[in-house]
């Protein structure tokens, strides 16, 4: 059995070590049933300079029992409808996804949904390069074993699930010869508490599985989790959004609205760019205020043939001067030498000022 891949592509872009961190803007079920919302939803993704913007695909009837009750966070939403029937009035049509992958493509964003089923998960596969599970699919082995035969990257939430759970999950992808697999911390809770987003699980996924690891975050803030993050080394970050978060339905309150998503998705790059490669080196923007670093300066005139003692001299920085100067480091070299020229009161000393 095969390791996971270090590194694999979704369409055009190279994920994994060394890359740029994947950014999924989740519109998730935020198109409240429209395709035109779902149109300027790809719009503001795309606008925001995300990677991909995620959609979902299920079936009421193949997701929850059409007997299931109301749920308690959705009821402190004002919504009094049960489960079932949301879900239902949720569904994207099977006919919406050829024509959303088709605006994506102009758009110059990747389109992606999850499936919930393995109809969905058909479906789905001549549209998308990459398959995204959810977490309260993890366990659903049937599903996430027929999705990974597909060939095609696979990412996987980790919401509420334990690490020997992930890591069996982790295994039976395997057995099936996909290795393009990747974990996403998630917190399994709308919106999730910043105490409970337990950004240093990343590390623990990466080591006990050797997978790709990213966030998956439900937290409402558009910068905390997701930059930091990437300070730590996800691959992927995906985040829910909305075009607004006075619109009705179960997931808009939490979702970041426009603005806030573009700002995630600066505040990533700007992190990145930031991070840099590791080597310590003098950068080009601070070659010029090397000449700002102490240097060993006379303290009053000198005449030539003087010894010069510690008395005599001072280490100060250097205002800009362009001469090298010598370094603090060979003071006790200057003691004791004399000088070759005269020397005036404030003067940089320079290797050739002095003679032992």
């Amino acid at each position: 059995m095969r390791n996971p891949a270090r590194r694999f592509k979704i369409g055009n872009h190279w994920v994994g070590e060394g890359e740029a961190c994947f950014i999924i803007a989740e519109a998730g079920s935020n198109h409240n049933g429209s395709f035109e919302q779902a149109i300027a939803m790809i719009d503001v993704a795309a606008e925001a300079g995300a990677d991909a913007v995620k959609f979902q695909s299920f079936q009421a009837k193949k997701l929850y029992p059409y007997t299931h009750k109301k749920v308690a966070y959705l009821k402190k939403l004002g919504i009094n409808k049960s489960i079932f029937d949301i879900i239902r009035q949720m569904e994207m049509p099977k006919d919406w996804i050829p024509r959303l992958a088709a605006y994506c493509n102009r758009k110059g964003i990747i389109f992606m949904s999850s499936p919930f089923d393995e109809e969905m998960v058909d479906a789905l596969t001549p549209f998308v390069p990459v398959f995204k599970v959810a977490s309260y699919e993890l366990t659903h082995l049937p599903l996430i074993k027929y999705i990974a035969k597909k060939g095609k990257p696979l990412i996987l939430s980790t919401g509420a699930a334990t690490l020997d759970e992930i890591k069996a999950v982790v295994k039976e992808v395997l057995k099936t010869g996909n290795t393009k697999i990747s974990l996403t911390q998630c917190t399994a809770k709308y919106p999730a508490p910043l105490e409970s987003i337990n950004l240093r699980v990343l590390d623990t996924l990466r080591t006990e599985t050797g997978c790709l690891v990213g966030l998956s975050d439900h937290s409402r803030s558009p910068i905390y989790a997701p930059l930091a993050a990437v300070a730590v080394g996800a691959a992927f970050v995906e985040k829910h959004f909305t075009i607004s978060n006075r619109l009705p339905g179960p997931d808009h309150s939490f979702a970041l609205e426009p603005d806030e998503l573009k700002g995630m998705v600066l505040g990533i790059r700007a992190v990145e760019s930031a991070m840099g490669d590791s080597h310590k080196i003098l950068q080009g923007v601070e070659k010029e205020l090397v000449n700002y670093r102490r240097a060993i300066f006379t303290d009053k005139n000198i005449n030539k043939g003087q010894t010069i003692y510690k008395r005599d001299v001072s280490i100060l920085r250097k205002p800009g001067l362009s001469v090298k100067g010598i370094s603090p480091e060979e003071i006790e070299c200057v003691i004791g030498s004399r000088a070759v020229r005269d020397l005036k009161k404030g003067k940089c000393l320079e290797k050739g000022d002095l003679m032992r």
